[in-house]
């Protein structure tokens, strides 16, 4: 017994060291990429949350740095708050999950006062069903998939543009945290058919090692029975969340699938081209990432540098077996996502291209 308790203790220093020699390198790497606070420009603006905290809170704190007067109301009291408020310019998040029905009349009405709309749709192309009707109601469209710009312009939108995903660092970032939250493999998310048919597959080296899969509807998995023990149900807010990111050795990243079926309303069938938040999320909490591929990946971090890929399970599980034997590549790779993320893929970055946008407009008319 003493001799456990003593191993337990030396694998517990060796863990806080190398957690604080990680920590004190990312702080090293933030120093360096502050980001920049610029003059804000004159602009009111309204913002319409959709209730998803990690981007919410994130397009809130970026806009209150980039314009003059910022006002956040709910979806419901949009057309209350524009005329008491009278902002130049309304900016509603996805438009989806949380609107009310009467959601295009207020926007209509809010138009008819002169006032500049635009949406952000953040979960293409996963609802098409629903966007194709909206994108109709806005004098500006942003999308964070190219796969859906023809596509709302074939609809009828006039003014789309293609704007990324990006994240909030001061809600996804490196920090130190217990034990409780230190794992080998963490995978976070739901499980669609594509994830569970992998981790079917992968289930025997799962169980190798310290894993943690986090989400709902993993009773999906036909070895359910030998995952289980690895599995959270459910959802955890996205502070726990970057807890566990800043705890693994690895963090797994795959996209859900886009076809029509149970689990989407993408009956336009447009196919997924661009990545998802989590990307940016597990990259700005200083871990290492192995992704699937979509079209515009390698736009936004360089592969095999940033991150790591994958397009099989047998790579996958190579790969993972790889890299948690190699402590320093696994760093080197952190650290080099955290740079990349900080200085191109904030909101605080992204969001003046969408200001832009509704500035220049204004300018014509």
């Amino acid at each position: 017994m003493k001799a456990k308790i003593k191993q337990e203790r030396k694998q517990g220093y060796r863990d806080g060291y190398r957690q604080g020699y990680h920590l004190g390198l990312c702080e090293a790497v933030k120093q360096l990429n502050p980001g920049t606070a610029g003059v804000r420009r004159p602009l009111k603006l309204m913002y319409v949350p959709q209730g998803f905290d990690a981007i919410d809170a994130g397009v809130s704190e970026a806009l209150a740095g980039l314009i003059t007067e910022l006002i956040v109301c709910p979806a419901h009291a949009m057309l209350e708050t524009a005329a008491r408020e009278s902002p130049e310019a309304v900016l509603v998040m996805n438009g989806l999950h949380v609107f009310p029905d009467n959601h295009l009349e207020q926007i209509a009405e809010i138009r008819r006062r002169g006032i500049s709309t635009a949406i952000w749709f953040v979960d293409d192309p996963y609802f098409t069903e629903d966007t194709s009707v909206l994108c109709r109601h806005y004098d500006h469209v942003f999308t964070h998939e190219l796969g859906c710009v023809e596509f709302y312009r074939s609809h009828g939108a006039e003014s789309v543009h293609y704007l990324p995903l990006c994240v909030n660092p001061e809600m996804f970032n490196p920090r130190r945290i217990g034990p409780e939250y230190c794992y080998d493999i963490v995978f976070i998310g739901n499980a669609f058919f594509n994830r569970t048919e992998l981790f079917d597959r992968l289930a025997p080296m799962l169980i190798r090692h310290r894993t943690l899969i986090v989400g709902g509807f993993w009773e999906r998995l036909k070895r359910f029975d030998m995952l289980s023990p690895f599995i959270h149900k459910g959802f955890i807010p996205p502070e726990e969340t970057a807890n566990y990111y800043s705890g693994a050795k690895l963090v797994i990243n795959i996209h859900r699938p886009w076809e029509a079926g149970q689990d989407n309303r993408n009956s336009y069938r447009v196919p997924a081209r661009s990545i998802n938040p989590r990307t940016y999320e597990i990259s700005a909490c200083g871990a290492m990432q192995i992704t699937d591929v979509r079209d515009d990946l390698a736009n936004h971090y360089r592969l095999g540098y940033d991150l790591e890929t994958f397009g099989s399970p047998e790579e996958l599980e190579s790969k993972i077996e790889y890299y948690l034997k190699h402590e320093t590549e696994r760093r080197n790779f952190a650290l080099r996502a955290l740079r990349t993320t900080l200085q191109n893929h904030t909101f605080a970055a992204r969001l003046p291209r969408l200001l832009d946008v509704i500035d220049e407009a204004r300018a014509r008319h």
